[in-house]
């Protein structure tokens, strides 16, 4: 690779830093800027419909300030923000922004597109980095911080003659990361001198990681330089703009929070130029998981997924944080079996903490249930499958079944490759275990008792032909006469080894489940499953099922 043409970013000089030191304990100011920064970045733009449908998205979920255009740059963003305007679609208490460069004509018409509204965030920007002035602007500072306090005194000016509009004033020096400190914070002063802001009108100051350059402690040293230097500090709201090209945007913003940033930029699910923009989604759910209001309605990702699809036409990838579809799913077996033992203990604990390996959030808090949490492929262990039948039919296996039955799946996935969705794995178990199909079923049977410790049994096997069997046996139980009575019937030879039963579901239609172990004269276990309202026909349906189990491994059905 060619090293020799790249150069490591130069440290911040911050021996005394704070930042490292600090917890984010509330949401910061959240500024989607879907509609503009997110929307440029789209290979076909959002048309006015699909700009509605995404405004209409934000505001339902709480946002209060929203970029939603730049209304010089094109007729059909000016006409979007006329529409929203005109027509009384902006929520009270929502502040539209609008970008625009630092230039005269652009600035004038921006003002033009947001004329009559109620409250303006009026962003305005030029580039201050190194690069920028050298090869593009070919301006020294004094050219550059001109551009910008002019922009500043013709911003003020034109809002001056807006009584009827709340304007917020907003100025970024764009490649604030490659900028200077020195000179971002000289360029600052000067628009702030222009615009004279106050404790009560405050003025945003937008630091832009335009493009990302360092690693995310280097914004950090930054923000906490320049929120030190910058004078009359509460009568600023320093923003972050972070870009996510070395994708670590998320954790830029959240350390330039600790840092003292108030305020974030970005897009919900982090479109935008190249690599895209801080992801809004993420960052709010970060701190929903540390125990901070995140300030945003996120109940139904789902919803919010395919409202940003629709409008984006970009797909949200599968492994997105706490969004993608299989974000939710472990196929891992180990990882299975934690998740299985964790949502077990949950249940048990009487405390509303959420602890469940593997599961950085409780999936329901963001709409989402847990029927995906665990999916079986050839990864899976028991301890998953084991999951998907108590979670989906209520079935509790014993460890030893879970082992048997996993062999038995496991078998399959490798033979066809492929993983097995709940249902499949519910017909496998079905014709494994339960036996719908088999050559014999247990049709009614009949205890009589001969003795204060002895009983007789009477059941009726049904043929797949039609026709019945009647088979009789005694012992001390009904599952003991009934073991008799295959004996005797079929000259079979195996040790009745464990039995496990509990109930399927509550009330009038639970059921009961129940589970068997035999041992063939070879050593060899197998089990068998029954379910029946009545618990002595489900213990006798799992006792004909591993014994069904056990004649045809011997060729005997």
């Amino acid at each position: 690779m060619p090293i020799h043409k790249y150069r490591a970013f130069a440290p911040i000089v911050l021996p005394d830093r704070q930042w490292p030191s600090r917890l984010i304990d509330k949401a910061p100011i959240w500024c989607s800027v879907d509609l503009r920064d997110g929307n440029q970045a789209l290979i076909e733009p959002m048309g006015i419909d699909r700009k509605n449908r995404m405004f209409d998205l934000l505001t339902g979920m709480g946002f209060k300030e929203i970029e939603v255009a730049f209304p010089a740059a094109s007729q059909t963003d000016f006409d979007f923000v006329r529409s929203i305007i005109d027509n009384g679609r902006i929520p009270d208490g929502v502040a539209i922004q609008v970008l625009t460069q630092c230039r005269s004509e652009l600035i004038e018409r921006t003002f033009a597109a947001v004329k009559g509204a109620k409250k303006v965030i009026l962003h305005f920007y030029n580039s201050t980095s190194t690069l920028q002035r050298e090869v593009v602007f070919r301006a020294d500072r004094a050219g550059v911080r001109a551009i910008a306090v002019a922009a500043a005194k013709q911003v003020k000016a034109l809002a001056d003659t807006a009584p009827e509009t709340e304007f917020i004033f907003e100025y970024s020096p764009e490649s604030f990361t490659g900028t200077e400190l020195d000179f971002a914070l000289d360029v600052c002063e000067a628009v702030k001198a222009e615009l004279r802001p106050t404790r009560q009108k405050r003025l945003i100051l937008n630091l832009p990681a335009t493009v990302e350059m360092a690693t995310p402690n280097t914004y950090a040293d930054q923000f906490e330089w320049f929120g030190r230097h910058i004078s009359d500090r509460d009568s600023v709201i320093l923003s972050v703009h972070p870009h996510n090209d070395r994708g670590t945007a998320v954790a830029a913003a959240e350390l330039a929070l600790m840092a003292g940033a108030d305020r974030v930029e970005g897009t919900l699910f982090g479109n935008g130029e190249r690599t895209g923009n801080v992801d809004i989604v993420t960052m709010a759910l970060n701190l929903f998981t540390q125990g901070v209001d995140p300030g945003l309605d996120l109940n139904d990702v789902n919803a919010i997924r395919e409202v940003a699809e629709f409008c984006t036409q970009l797909p949200v990838h599968q492994r997105h944080p706490y969004v993608g579809e299989l974000v939710y799913t472990a196929f891992s077996g180990s990882h299975q079996d934690a998740i299985k033992k964790g949502f077990e203990a949950q249940e048990k604990r009487n405390e509303p903490v959420f602890q469940v390996p593997y599961l950085p959030i409780d999936p329901k808090d963001v709409g989402r249930d847990y029927e995906a949490v665990i999916r079986i492929n050839s990864q899976s262990g028991k301890g998953g499958i084991a999951y998907v039948l108590k979670a989906d039919h209520g079935l509790d296996l014993p460890r030893n079944l879970q082992v048997e039955f996993s062999k038995v799946a496991q078998e399959l996935m490798d033979r066809e490759g492929k993983e097995l969705t709940s249902p499949e794995l519910w017909g496998l178990f079905q014709h494994a275990y339960l036996l719908a199909d088999a050559p014999l079923t247990l049709i009614k049977q009949q205890m009589i008792p001969t003795s204060p410790d002895n009983r007789e049994l009477a059941a009726t096997l049904r043929r797949p032909d039609g026709s019945t069997l009647t088979i009789q046996g005694e012992g001390n139980g009904p599952i003991d006469a009934f073991v008799d009575a295959l004996k005797r019937a079929f000259a079979i030879d195996f040790s009745f080894l464990d039995y496990h039963e509990h109930a399927v579901g509550r009330g009038a239609n639970a059921t009961a489940a129940c589970y068997v172990e035999i041992q063939d004269s070879e050593g060899r276990l197998l089990h068998g499953v029954g379910i029946d309202p009545s618990i002595v026909m489900a213990s006798l349906k799992a006792t004909l099922s591993a014994v069904q189990r056990l004649m045809a491994r011997q060729g005997k059905l």
